[in-house]
């Protein structure tokens, strides 16, 4: 830009000059400015784009369906008893899940994950947690659904011991995955009778001796109906210890009891199926029409353990309509501070704390001096 007329300086000649250049200096130093804030934006357009195809190691954990263990689901009713007497119920006992967002076959791209950061219900965790190298996404999925027959199967147990009916249990090895400690010395169809000297009375137990014992595992077992006495020394990842087998309860009851919830795996659900059975066979309604949600694993024995995904479940019951939760005592660390709006959390070590929980809630009686995660 020149000097405007009638006010041109008497300059030296070398100092007009340089005076003369700085005008067109000045008019190409913002347009190069503005072409590279352009490419700027251009290569952050492209980069963005780009990073919406490129796959994350990350997969979402959500919320995932809801089922009342004293409904129906498509398949039927959920829990269906026969060859005793049964009794009306009211209001809901809903079991939770959880599902992810993504897998090794088909994985979330950043911009997914992205999303998802902002979601209170949502959490995001690394692929090979959710799912391990070792394992392929159809063997977690064959091992998911062991989990939930064998959750099945405690549930009963606990149900009718804690309702005084007999039980008889025998524990067998479902499945030795490959490469792992068990693996050519335990097979499939050995019946445990014993681990480190405790007696194996469900999956559960045998976990707890394992856990217990600070060096190799001392298993009793029965193969094809001879005695034999095995070693095996468990892998150490984190705070587990695993021998890589996947035990199957095998009870005896008294009467028939059926529980249909296909293509749902796990263990979590254990608790809330004995909450189920519990008042399908004792007179009057447990919940007197309260709307109940919940989640814990189930030992025959009635301890209740923690599970995965207890924010996500949390927030599932909210969606499902639920006004009280049970939580596992053990994860009570993961409760506080994320319970969403309009949800009474209750925690439950064992499985007569939460029939106690639910008694009390239905009787308007005071609930000061349950266990909570507070």
């Amino acid at each position: 830009m020149s000097e405007p007329a009638g006010n041109t300086p008497i300059l030296p000649s070398a100092v007009r000059e340089h005076h003369a250049r700085r005008p067109r200096f000045a008019d190409l130093r913002p347009r190069r400015m503005r072409r590279a804030g352009w490419a700027a934006l251009a290569a952050a357009g492209v980069g963005s784009l780009a990073l919406a195809f490129v796959p994350s190691p990350y997969v979402v954990e959500v919320p995932g369906p809801t089922f009342d263990t004293l409904g129906s689901t498509e398949a039927g009713e959920l829990i269906v008893v026969e060859g005793t007497e049964t009794y009306p119920t009211e209001g809901e006992l809903r079991l939770l899940t959880v599902a992810y967002f993504g897998n090794p076959q088909r994985p979330l791209s950043w911009v997914d994950v992205a999303q998802s950061y902002f979601d209170p219900a949502d959490s995001i965790i690394p692929m090979d947690v959710a799912y391990p190298p070792s394992v392929t996404v159809q063997e977690a999925n064959e091992a998911g659904q062991i989990e939930m027959r064998n959750s099945q199967s405690a549930a009963i147990a606990a149900a009718l011991i804690h309702e005084g009916e007999e039980v008889v249990s025998d524990v067998r090895v479902a499945g030795v995955i490959a490469g792992t400690p068990a693996d050519g010395v335990l097979r499939e169809g050995d019946r445990i009778v014993r681990v480190n000297g405790a007696t194996a009375y469900d999956v559960w137990s045998i976990r707890a001796s394992i856990a217990a014992a600070p060096g190799a595992s001392t298993f009793d077992i029965e193969r094809e109906g001879q005695p034999l006495t095995l070693e095996v020394t468990p892998a150490v990842d984190g705070e587990s210890r695993i021998v890589g087998i996947y035990p199957s309860n095998e009870f005896t009851f008294p009467f028939q009891v059926d529980i249909q919830l296909p293509n749902v795996g796990g263990p979590s659900a254990g608790m809330m199926f004995a909450l189920g059975i519990i008042d399908e066979i004792t007179p009057g309604a447990m919940t007197a029409g309260t709307r109940w949600a919940g989640t814990g694993t189930i030992s025959a024995l009635g301890e209740v353990g923690p599970i995965g995904g207890i924010v996500q479940k949390m927030h599932g019951a909210v969606d499902a309509g639920a006004s009280h939760f049970l939580a596992p005592a053990g994860n009570c660390a993961d409760v506080v501070g994320h319970v969403p709006d309009g949800l009474t959390v209750f925690s439950a070590a064992t499985l007569d704390e939460a029939v106690t929980a639910i008694e009390t809630v239905a009787m308007n009686a005071d609930t000061s001096g349950l266990p909570t995660c507070g």
